[in-house]
Parts: structure tokens; C-alpha cells; sequence
């Protein structure tokens, strides 16, 4: 395999398919005793940070009254 200068490589498709690596997939790189491993890990990265405060507004307002009231100075 050949680094590019962004530091990407391609993972083999027979290596994909032994891990279950799917677009998407988030791993991790771990060293042990100098060698360095492919994990497939759990965590979840936000795709947008804002995603988490959706659907807990507690205003009564319209959309329309908000948009008046942000847009107003």
C-alpha cells in the first residue's frame, strides 16, 4: 500500500470485508508493543454538533414568531 501526502491509504476489500468495515465504519489505529492495529470502535461521532438539542425547544412561539423576533433589532 502507498501513503498519499494526506496520510490516506485504501484498506483491501478482503480486509473491508473480514472486519465489516462500511462507509461510515469509525475506527481506531492501537499499538501494541510497536504494531499497530485496526479497531473497529463504537463511539459515534456527532455529524452535527447541533444535532443533540433537536426537538427539546420548550417555546410555544410559531416559526413565524420566532423569525420575528430573531430578525428584529
Amino acid at each position: 500500500m502507498r501513503v498519499t501526502t494526506k496520510g490516506q491509504v485504501t484498506i483491501p476489500r478482503s480486509v473491508r470485508e473480514k472486519l465489516g468495515i462500511t462507509p461510515k465504519t469509525n475506527i481506531d489505529f492501537r499499538e501494541d508493543n510497536g504494531r499497530f492495529y485496526i479497531v473497529k470502535t463504537t463511539k459515534n461521532k456527532p455529524t452535527n454538533k447541533f444535532k443533540k438539542f433537536r426537538g427539546i425547544a420548550t417555546s410555544k412561539m410559531t416559526t413565524d414568531e420566532i423569525l420575528k423576533l430573531t430578525r428584529e433589532i
